[in-house]
């Protein structure tokens, strides 16, 4: 980039799971963390928003230590930049917070260094940083995304074009991945095994298929982690429970919690939201989009709203 330079990277929420799709499946929401850059003597991160306002200002910021990560496997010095951080992402609560950073901190070297990197190679990046290819895909790619993410390569196949209302409830309350993890078995016996796989396998090819009450259905026959989780989110049986009859398709945890997500027909997410919101008054309820263009920047500042 000129010396004189503004850009703005902008990347969307995701969902991670849509329940049987364990750390393989995600979808890009109309959520995003927005970085406006340019170039300054020395590194300095500037929150905009609350949802960010807790962020380090400095070299200790996970963009900073990604994009430089970054930059030295490419043998090139990172230039320093000052970066306003605007966020309508709520952190620690199933909506990828992390990963959208991981995705700007790629973005921020591809640009500064002007590595021109392909999707496929920000994907391979963000993957080997995150151990898995479920919040970064989306957040690269927009759209659905179903992925697998091995030592030697990672996998993913894209559904751009999904015509729904997410309608999202976000608890006031933060749940770590980490302490949604330690809920979980250590292992599984063969049998369970492979039914919890047929059960992903269905939810994948509804999801081809755009075969709408078929994803609603599998959505919820998760065996991988919900049936582990629900302790911790009293809020995920309660929704599931009372939206079928206003014409939810399915509901699941967002990622490992405690955010809950509810896919609903085109044009019903708003009377579903306000329901759920009667239902859950200490909640966030949020009428989302699948977001189909992932990551992008723009060389012109744009105003956030």
């Amino acid at each position: 980039m000129l010396e004189n330079d503004r850009f703005v990277i902008t990347v969307p929420a995701s969902s991670a799971n849509l329940g049987p799709g364990f750390d393989s499946i995600g979808v890009a929401l109309s959520r995003y963390l927005r970085l406006t850059v340019e170039r300054h003597e020395e590194w300095i991160f500037i929150p905009e928003t609350k949802e960010v306002e807790s962020i380090p200002t400095g070299t200790d910021n996970l963009m900073y230590e990604v994009a430089q990560n970054v930059a030295r496997q490419f043998n090139i010095d990172l230039p320093s930049a000052k970066v306003s951080v605007w966020s309508n992402i709520p952190l620690a609560r199933g909506l990828g917070s992390s990963a959208s950073a991981i995705v700007a901190g790629i973005e921020l070297a591809n640009v500064l260094c002007d590595l021109r990197l392909s999707k496929r190679e920000k994907l391979r990046i963000s993957s080997l940083m995150e151990g898995h290819p479920d919040n970064v895909s989306p957040s690269i790619y927009g759209g659905i995304v179903v992925g697998y993410h091995h030592e030697d390569e990672t996998y993913i196949a894209q559904i751009p074009e999904f015509d729904v209302d997410i309608v999202m409830a976000i608890p006031e309350y933060e749940l770590k991945t980490t302490d949604a993890r330690d809920v979980l078995p250590s292992d599984i016996n063969y049998r369970h095994a492979v039914e919890a796989g047929a059960i992903g396998n269905m939810l994948v090819a509804a999801l081809l298929n755009k075969d709408l009450p078929l994803v609603g259905e599998f959505m919820e026959k998760d065996l991988y982690h919900e049936p582990y989780r629900m302790k911790l989110v009293p809020e995920l049986s309660l929704v599931r429970k009372e939206t079928k009859a206003l014409g939810a398709y399915g509901v699941s945890l967002s990622g490992a919690g405690p955010s809950v997500l509810c896919l609903a027909p085109k044009g019903k997410g708003k009377a579903i939201a306000e329901y759920m919101h009667t239902l859950l008054p200490n909640c966030e309820v949020d009428v989302l989009q699948i977001d189909r263009k992932g990551v992008f920047v723009e060389t012109e500042v744009t105003t956030s709203k």
